[in-house]
């Protein structure tokens, strides 16, 4: 092989094209606290949401679900992330936040454990997304959600007033 072509096949390679994105280095807790890859994601659609129980858009787990159900077949998946920053809104340990889930909108998407999303321990996932190009600053409330492409990048970040509904056309047209 030429240096030429050594040197272009390098660059390829080291292009966020080809190389895995950042997203999928990360190591998470479940909610029963063991750790959890994120690679296990690799080739899915990915909507991550930082989530609350005792919030006025807690309704939204409704909606999440919707979109979980319609498109988890087309390799699309929600990972919802308590967080307990925003004027003690999830209160409940890990093994409570799972039971309201479930009990109250049929969550079955993966709910991780309580994490913080800003401030100087937040989770490094967190950190992580919200240094995007495009997706800096912190997180304002609960239910912010950032959507993520096949290949994990960041492709679209979205405040707690959007629905979930208003993210179905951005998941459809990266699923298909």
């Amino acid at each position: 092989m030429n240096k030429l072509a050594f040197i272009l096949i390098s660059f390829f390679l080291t292009t966020s094209v080809f190389a895995d994105s950042e997203f999928y280095s990360f190591q998470v807790k479940t909610a029963d606290n063991k750790t959890q890859s994120l690679s296990q994601y690799k080739g899915d659609v990915v909507l991550v949401v930082n989530v609350a129980s005792r919030c006025g858009f807690t309704p939204q787990y409704e909606g999440l679900q919707k979109l979980y159900s319609t498109y988890k077949d087309k390799k699309f998946v929600v990972l919802g992330f308590p967080s307990n920053q925003f004027f003690g809104q999830e209160p409940g340990t890990n093994e409570e936040i799972q039971k309201f889930c479930k009990l109250n909108y049929g969550v079955n998407f993966p709910v991780f454990a309580k994490i913080n999303v800003n401030g100087k321990d937040q989770d490094p996932l967190y950190k992580w997304l919200k240094s995007n190009e495009g997706f800096e600053g912190d997180i304002s409330w609960n239910f912010n959600k950032f959507l993520l492409d096949s290949k994990g990048q960041v492709v679209k970040r979205y405040g707690s007033k959007t629905a979930p509904a208003e993210i179905e056309k951005d998941i459809k047209s990266l699923v298909n």
